[in-house]
């Protein structure tokens, strides 16, 4: 019998503090990667420390957002986190990092990553691929330009010597990369997460982004911007399909 992703299991690794935002990027991940909840296992960087140990048995890894951390600040358990990363891609290990975990995987390999208010996104933003993210085996299943949702204002400045720029936005380059020759990917934008997800997320770290957002006016805008229907909606389930079911 072929595979299915029935069959796998998939370690999301969190940087959150608050309960209702932790069991909603698992929520979001289960949906995105259609898998059933018993099939995700997560493990808390901050709060339970972590070793390569973590990667047995997982047939790919995930990185998703952070509370208040950042991906360039030196926490204590900073430094095991990357050496996890590393680990991951000596093992072959398909791993996908969104928005904070693009930023970590980033890290990890040797770019940089710096907090950059003004090049801030928050709520629906055009993406475009570049050549190679048109030619890429996962990337390439996107159209070449698309709308995805947004929340951040830190951004890898520098990608690792080895990654290959799969797309960029508008405002910033480093939208989404791969580790050349590897099932190793990150997206600034959020692939996890739909627009009515997103829309909780902002909510709930409005004050975070306060000096962002601006006026009542403007934050109804960027909730507006949100979308429901977007292209990337179905990479997490296909980077499992591509580099899970048929590897």
């Amino acid at each position: 019998m072929a595979p299915s992703l029935r069959d796998i299991t998939v370690l999301l690794l969190q940087a959150r503090d608050e309960p209702k935002i932790i069991r909603g990027e698992q929520t979001c991940f289960v949906e995105r990667c259609g898998i059933e909840e018993e099939q995700l296992r997560t493990v808390s960087v901050h709060r339970e420390g972590i070793s390569r140990a973590v990667l047995d048995d997982a047939d790919a890894l995930m990185i998703g957002g952070a509370s208040t951390y950042n991906a360039y600040g030196d926490y204590p358990w900073m430094e095991a986190l990357l050496d996890v990363c590393r680990a991951a891609a000596e093992r072959g290990l398909p791993t996908f990092g969104s928005c904070w975990g693009h930023q970590i995987l980033a890290r990890a390999f040797g770019g940089t990553v710096a907090h950059d208010k003004g090049a801030s996104e928050l709520g629906g933003q055009r993406i475009y691929l570049t050549e190679a993210g048109r030619r890429d085996e996962l990337t390439s299943t996107l159209p070449p330009e698309f709308t995805a949702n947004t929340g951040h204002h830190d951004r890898v400045t520098a990608l690792p010597p080895e990654a290959v720029e799969m797309a960029f936005s508008d405002s910033q380059r480093h939208q989404a990369f791969r580790m050349k020759g590897r099932p190793v990917y990150g997206t600034q934008f959020h692939s996890e997460l739909s627009g009515d997800r997103e829309r909780e997320r902002l909510i709930a770290y409005r004050d975070y982004y306060r000096d962002e957002i601006g006026s009542e006016e403007a934050f109804a805008h960027i909730l507006a911007s949100l979308t429901n229907q977007s292209p990337a909606d179905d990479l997490l389930r296909t980077f499992l399909e591509r580099f899970v079911l048929l590897c």
